[in-house]
């Protein structure tokens, strides 16, 4: 057995490929304008920190600090994706005034990083790259940090696994947000599907109020992420949605020959989610997912994650047989899902805790889907 487990390990150690090299952020910052150091727009959109953490780190290279390694993978076409180490790399070309794709921040290319909070040397505050003494810029230019590099020869999933495991930069992001940059290691067709499926007209409409910051923090293609992993995984499904939903969009993004992969036909899963969309959108709008107001025995204008869970689920079945272009069909299912909504056993399933477990998202989920399957649509 001891034999085996270390075969296994030897193993893997032959698969994975790594290489490093010390080069300064004037390299890095030359990589990176010739597109040979890549930091494609989901990585891009985790770029947090403040500015005064940005100024915190430029003191750190005039004092000579320390700085932790940053990681890569190497692509086919011997360029670098970098996977860790975003929040000092776009510092520094925000202090040289080079960064892109950080409109989040309000950093438009050429804007150049002021100086702030520094907390070791405050007569840097205010400055900015061009301020400082030639012999300083030089010296900030020339400062060295270690790039550790996964070759491109290195087994893909060990390139995925290794992402996962690396913090970036100990900024405090959404499940989402991770998930998107990581399974891109994989595949990015799924990722850019959830993206493009975010800016369907009618999912906006029913998630219209869902607050900004989630918003910006890729909440959408989450709740997206979640619609297909019930439609088509809920029987793994126990408590954690964190892990169920990771679990989901990575076997869809695996390669076909690994194990845990699953397929997942673009083109139909699509069409179905549209479809779910339109019929939620014309019959209840912003209102699809909100709760009931005990107090005007109505609607409120919120947004519920149970209600979300539940109501697209229960539609599914129904996506064949209700016409959206039949008024009298969207009226129906209007009036259906109001009743289902200020039904006091559906709030009871609703409300409180201990409602996130399997047994309790299938109760409530069935519970809607036998009062919409008692519809009788009646075509023109």
């Amino acid at each position: 057995m001891t034999n085996d487990l270390v075969s296994i390990i030897e193993s893997n150690i032959r698969s994975i490929h790594t290489s490093q090299y010390d080069l300064s952020f004037n390299e890095l910052a030359d990589m990176y304008e010739s597109g040979e150091l890549n930091i494609n727009p989901d990585f891009q959109r985790l770029f947090r920190w403040s500015n005064a953490k940005q100024s915190r780190f430029i003191e750190s290279l005039v004092l000579e600090m320390p700085i932790p390694p940053i990681y890569v993978t190497e692509t086919d076409e011997k360029q670098y994706d970098l996977i860790d180490g975003l929040q000092r790399i776009s510092s520094y070309l925000h202090f040289r005034g080079t960064l892109r794709n950080a409109e989040h921040l309000d950093i438009k290319e050429g804007d150049r990083l002021e100086l702030t909070d520094c907390d070791i040397v405050s007569e840097l505050d205010g400055k900015t790259f061009d301020d400082l003494p030639s012999s300083l810029q030089i010296r900030i230019k020339r400062s060295f940090i270690r790039m550790q590099i996964i070759r491109k020869d290195s087994d893909p999933m060990f390139r995925y696994h290794m992402f996962k495991r690396l913090n970036t930069g100990g900024e405090i992001l959404e499940p989402q947000e991770v998930r998107n940059c990581t399974i891109r290691i994989l595949d990015i067709a799924f990722p850019d599907f959830l993206r493009k499926l975010s800016e369907e007209k009618y999912f906006k409409s029913v998630t219209d109020n869902i607050s900004d910051s989630k918003s910006r923090n890729a909440y959408r293609e989450e709740l997206i992420l979640k619609f297909f992993a019930f439609k088509n995984n809920s029987n793994n499904y126990v408590k954690n949605i964190g892990d169920f939903l990771d679990d989901y969009m990575e076997s869809v993004a695996l390669p076909e020959k690994e194990k845990n992969h699953v397929d997942f036909n673009y083109s139909e899963e699509e069409v179905v989610f549209k479809k779910v969309f339109k019929i939620l959108s014309l019959s209840m709008g912003e209102q699809a997912f909100s709760s009931n107001n005990k107090a005007r025995d109505g609607l409120q204008n919120n947004f519920r994650s149970y209600h979300y869970e539940v109501f697209p689920q229960a539609i599914i079945p129904l996506v064949d047989v209700i016409d959206t272009d039949n008024a009298e069909h969207i009226r129906l299912v209007k009036e259906v899902i109001i009743t289902i909504k200020l039904d006091p056993d559906f709030i009871s399933m609703t409300t409180g805790g201990g409602k996130n477990t399997k047994n309790a998202l299938d109760d409530r989920i069935r519970f809607a889907s036998n009062k919409l399957s008692e519809i009788e649509f009646e075509n023109d």
